[in-house]
């Protein structure tokens, strides 16, 4: 049948454009999750532990303990997918107060290094960031998804190109749903398309009924004749 053929097309028009959509507009990405890559600490503060306990923290977000960072001069590597990841996450463009620290449980915690930590700070094409103080550590953060919100900042600040660029995903935007009112309005026709057809298919049937049971009383009085 025509119909379910035409619906498939547009089912997949509308993926399509999705997908072309946030590839060129990223910036509509709620989320970048960043995930700490490598740490290697080079001394510690605490003087009366063994062992560090070691942290990552941004102002106004919970600590997040790193369980393995155990000694000073031993690089550590992950995967991105233990239990404590990710370190954070970027909604925007903007800034966060970020750092390192020492948990201390006589005086005030230690400080590794405290910085403004941005999406800007990851670079192409992994989407990367080192960061680096001297005789306290050296540490590596990965965020894909912050190259987005990079983009975006770029083109905004480019002034009339910006807008342009803006109205391009207004234009994608109205694409999309134009689009997707099209896909409901043939799915409500063809279901209309059935239900009609069911009609007169219901309708044929009890025509023929009727017509048999004509023919049937035909044939009675013809042999009682």
């Amino acid at each position: 049948m025509p119909v379910p053929h035409m619906l498939n097309h547009r089912v997949s028009d509308v993926l399509l454009i999705y997908s072309i959509f946030f590839s060129y507009f990223p910036g509509f990405i709620s989320s970048a999750v960043v995930s700490l890559g490598s740490i290697e600490i080079y001394r510690t503060h605490e003087w009366l532990k063994a062992t560090p306990t070691v942290y990552f923290l941004c102002k106004g977000e919970n600590k997040t303990i790193l369980p393995d960072v155990k000694k000073a001069h031993v690089f550590y590597t992950f995967k991105g997918e233990e239990s404590w990841q990710p370190l954070t996450n970027f909604s925007s463009a903007k800034c966060k107060r970020c750092g390192f620290y020492e948990q201390d449980r006589i005086i005030s915690d230690e400080t590794f290094d405290e910085w403004e930590f941005c999406p800007s700070d990851f670079t192409k094409p992994e989407g990367k960031y080192l960061r680096f103080k001297e005789k306290e550590f050296n540490a590596t953060f990965l965020c894909p998804e912050c190259l987005s919100f990079v983009s975006v900042s770029s083109s905004a600040s480019e002034g009339p190109e910006g807008g342009k660029g803006m109205h391009m995903a207004v234009l994608v935007l109205l694409s999309v749903l134009g689009l997707t009112i099209l896909i409901l309005m043939v799915v409500g026709a063809y279901k209309y398309w059935q239900k009609k057809k069911r009609e007169q298919d219901q309708a044929r049937f009890l025509k023929l009924f009727e017509e048999g049971d004509d023919i049937e009383d035909e044939l009675s009085l013809g042999t009682i004749m």
